[in-house]
């Protein structure tokens, strides 16, 4: 069962929430964060990219970043640019993209379904990244971003969701630099949170969407915090940390692309023919030509456009990771062809999220800065969930979602 809770979130007012609202800490650097923030002092990059109230070329992760972040946390809420609600809600957030709305219940998870994989995870952590996210956690005492989580779809509650959806929504706007729109329902009927809850308790998992490090991390603190309480009970607000959870059927994952800077001492013509090993290799001309269907690659090089589909045999259906195209482009592409092996640490290749279109894969490699572009068919939620079932970790780099859930509508305190 899924356990989770509501809880007292920490908002900006109705008429602040565009000046406060930011894009996710993990998804700009500190220059366009301080770009994004410019002269205004309530935007959440205060809080999640402190660094931008230090000169330029101050690491994010000086020890008086994290404390200015704290700084600024409390400076928020002693001016009323966040103010806690009186009781505890769950809420409902929803994200418009290309005329495509799907709609997420705020929630706070508890840290023992995580640590007892009942809050299933598809990717490895890296410990750096976690120590970075238990350090802000620790210093502000709450979940100030929420991760993303999806659950199997659930008929009572996309009900529910869409009686809240014809109200008038606390929150309203288009996000600036995304183009996307963005609402948000406080959830204060007493019946429905019962329901929500009982909902949940019905599931037997749910599954990390985006967010892997900041759930480890929360984890891990409240981990922390039950060692340091010799009362502990485990339904202390540490025990929880915040998430947005939508149905798996709604949510949009975007083809994760590849370009690399060389051959590896092949020329084209010789790489081409390595290709033939293990794909039927068929040349689509100059237009942009993107993949119809899993197995199906495209390959821009030398200003043409080729078609890859991976030969019988060169994938299993039967095993969750090996029918990924994920795997298959890196063990027989850039692996066994490039010398690519590490994907997490190569300086060999970029990873281009979706979202940009294959037309950034056609720029950067016109441009001079990579040699060859590799465009892939999207994972599929239901692939996510079966590796995260099997307890198999995909390969990296394999699941862009959009749109990114904004920070700053609401945040959970840990106390």
């Amino acid at each position: 069962m899924a356990i989770i809770k509501p809880f007292k979130g920490i908002r900006p007012p109705k008429e602040l929430v565009e000046q406060v609202e930011s894009r996710p800490y993990d998804v700009l650097d500190s220059e366009e964060a301080r770009a994004e923030a410019g002269n205004n002092e309530k935007s959440l990059y205060h809080i999640i990219k402190p660094e931008i109230d230090f000169p330029e070329g101050t690491s994010e992760y000086d020890p008086r970043v994290y404390e200015k972040a704290a700084e600024n946390f409390q400076k928020f809420q002693d001016k009323g640019w966040l103010v806690q609600d009186d009781s505890e809600h769950y809420y409902i957030y929803a994200q418009t993209m290309n005329e495509k709305t799907q709609y997420g219940l705020v929630v706070c998870a508890h840290t023992d379904d995580y640590q007892k994989g009942n809050i299933k995870k598809h990717e490895l952590t890296r410990r750096d990244k976690e120590e970075d996210r238990m350090k802000h956690v620790r210093v502000n005492n709450a979940n100030i971003e929420p991760v993303f989580f999806a659950y199997p779809d659930n008929a009572t509650l996309d009900a529910l969701i869409m009686r809240y959806a014809q109200k008038e929504p606390e929150y309203d706007f288009i996000a600036p630099i995304d183009g996307f729109r963005h609402k948000f329902w406080v959830i204060d009927n007493e019946q429905d949170m019962q329901t929500i809850t009982a909902e949940f308790a019905k599931m037997p998992s749910l599954y990390i969407a985006d967010g892997h490090h900041r759930s480890a991390a929360a984890a891990l603190v409240g981990a922390e915090k039950q060692k340091q309480n010799p009362n502990h009970r485990g339904d202390e607000e540490y025990n929880y940390f915040m998430a947005v959870c939508f149905q798996a059927s709604q949510l949009t994952i975007l083809d994760y692309n590849r370009v690399v800077k060389d051959l590896n001492g092949l020329s084209s013509e010789q790489f081409l023919a390595a290709l033939q090993k293990n794909f039927i290799v068929e040349d689509k001309g100059t237009e942009i030509y993107k993949p119809q269907q899993l197995h199906e690659f495209s390959l821009y090089l030398d200003q043409h456009w080729y078609s890859l589909t991976a030969k019988e045999g060169t994938f299993d259906n039967t095993d969750p990771i090996g029918v990924l195209d994920v795997d298959i482009s890196s063990r027989l592409i850039l692996d066994e062809i490039l010398n690519i092996g590490d994907l997490r640490s190569s300086k060999r290749i970029d990873f281009v999220g979706g979202l940009r279109g294959l037309g950034e894969l056609k720029r950067r490699v016109d441009s001079g800065e990579m040699r060859a572009a590799l465009a892939l068919y999207p994972v599929t939620m239901q692939q996510i969930m079966d590796i995260a079932d099997s307890g198999k970790i995909m390969p990296p780099k394999a699941t862009w979602f959009e749109p990114k859930l904004r920070s700053g509508l609401v945040i959970h305190k840990l106390n």
